[in-house]
C-alpha cells in the first residue's frame, strides 16, 4: 500500500498558541517522524511527504531558509534509527536551486538506507507536480522521441519505479490538491482531516486507511 500525504497546518498551529512559525514546522518535523513508524506498524510499503513545493519559493527567505536547515538537521540525527527498523529513504523534486548542503544530504541519506527492507519514505522537497510534469516532457524531447504513450511516459517521472499512491491523506480541514503527484494520483483515494499536521494521531492514520478499505475502486469501470 501507498499513502502519500500533504502535511498542512504547522503554520496555523504556532500562530494559534503564539508561536513562531518555524516552531510549527519543527514540530511537524517530528510528527513526520513518528508516522513514518506508524505507517510502518500498519504494514504500508510506500510512504511519501509532501516537505516542500516548488511554490514555497514564496515564502519569506527566513522561513525557507529555516526549512532548509530543518530538513538537513532532521535527516543527520534520524538516518541511524531509521536504518535500524529497515527504513529506506527517497528523496523527489527538482534539485536546481536547492542548497549544496540540502543536495549533499539528498544523496547521502539515499545511499545509507539504499538496503532498507521496510517502509521506503519517499520527501518530495523542491517538488511540484507540473513541475515534474515539464521535466518529463523535456527529457522525452531531449532524447529526440517523436511518440509516447502512458506506460513509456512514466518512466521519465522522477521516481518511475514507485508505485501510485492508494490514498492521499490532507491535514488542516483544506481540500485540495495543491500540485501534488497530479500524474500519480488520477485514481487515488482522497482523504481529508480537519486536524494541523503537528496534531495528528496515529488513530486518525488507522482511521484513514480504514475508510480506504471500505471504500470500492473502479478505476473509470463498474
Amino acid at each position: 500500500m501507498h499513502v502519500a500525504i500533504i502535511m498542512d497546518g504547522n503554520g496555523r498551529w504556532a500562530k494559534e498558541r503564539g508561536l513562531p512559525r518555524i516552531e510549527g514546522h519543527r514540530k511537524g518535523a517530528q510528527k513526520a517522524e513518528q508516522v513514518v513508524e506508524w505507517a510502518s506498524d500498519l504494514n504500508v510499503d510506500y510512504l511519501t511527504l509532501y516537505a516542500f513545493s516548488t511554490e514555497n519559493w514564496k515564502r519569506p527567505w527566513e522561513e525557507v531558509s529555516f526549512l532548509f536547515k530543518l530538513f538537513v538537521e532532521f535527516v543527520k540525527k534520524k538516518v541511524e534509527r531509521m536504518k535500524k527498523k529497515g527504513v529506506r529513504i527517497r528523496i523527489m523534486g527538482r534539485r536546481e536551486g536547492l542548497p549544496e548542503e540540502v543536495l549533499s544530504v539528498w544523496d547521502w541519506v539515499e545511499k545509507e538506507t539504499k538496503d532498507g527492507n521496510g517502509i521506503t519514505t519517499i520527501i518530495a522537497l523542491n517538488y511540484g507536480g507540473r513541475a515534474e510534469i515539464v521535466d518529463a516532457v523535456n527529457k522525452i524531447i531531449s532524447n529526440g522521441i517523436e511518440k509516447i504513450d502512458e506506460k513509456s511516459f512514466r518512466e521519465y517521472l522522477y521516481l518511475p519505479d514507485v508505485p501510485d499512491p492508494d490514498l492521499v491523506i490532507r491535514t488542516s480541514g483544506e481540500m485540495r490538491i495543491s500540485n501534488f503527484l497530479l500524474w500519480q494520483i488520477a485514481y487515488s483515494e482522497l482523504y481529508f482531516v480537519k486536524k494541523y499536521w503537528p496534531d495528528f494521531q496515529k488513530e486518525d492514520l488507522v482511521e484513514a486507511i480504514e475508510d480506504f478499505k471500505r471504500r470500492h475502486r473502479r478505476f473509470g469501470g463498474l
